[in-house]
């Protein structure tokens, strides 16, 4: 029986994991921003590793860079760090990038709740327009 999920797959879940606690507990750098790891995509030999980062307090995109910048800086830092919490013989090389996804997703929440505002008001304002015809008896 196949396992369900590859060897790349189940290293790359727990990569996540150590990345996010290295970065809460570890990184003191006053450069970057509250970052979550969304993703973390591993080649099939393990040697490069596609971290996919958000920064929530980041307002443009200029701040989003930086924060990605000052990550791949430090990314020998944050390898050594999972290298002494994960058992595997070679640590991946890391690459930082932006996940665009959030942002993507709140932009089309917010579309949705304004569609949504849009129709409530056209309901509340229908009654009130179909008030001013005289009613036909039949």
């Amino acid at each position: 029986m196949a396992r369900e999920f590859g060897r790349s797959q189940r290293v790359a879940s727990e990569m996540q994991k150590e990345l996010a606690s290295i970065l809460q507990r570890d990184v003191d750098d006053s450069r970057l921003g509250f970052v979550t790891i969304n993703d973390v995509e591993l080649s099939k030999d393990l040697a490069v590793a596609k971290i996919f980062v958000t920064v929530l307090d980041a307002q443009d995109d200029a701040a989003k860079r930086a924060n990605v910048k000052v990550l791949n800086e430090i990314s020998p830092f944050i390898r050594h760090e999972l290298a002494r919490r994960m058992r595997l013989r070679h640590i991946s090389e890391l690459h930082f990038y932006y996940d665009h996804s959030f942002d993507t997703g709140m932009r089309v929440a917010e579309l949705l709740g304004d569609l949504h505002h849009d129709e409530i008001k056209d309901a509340v304002a229908a009654p009130e327009a179909g008030a001013d015809k005289p009613q036909q008896d039949d």
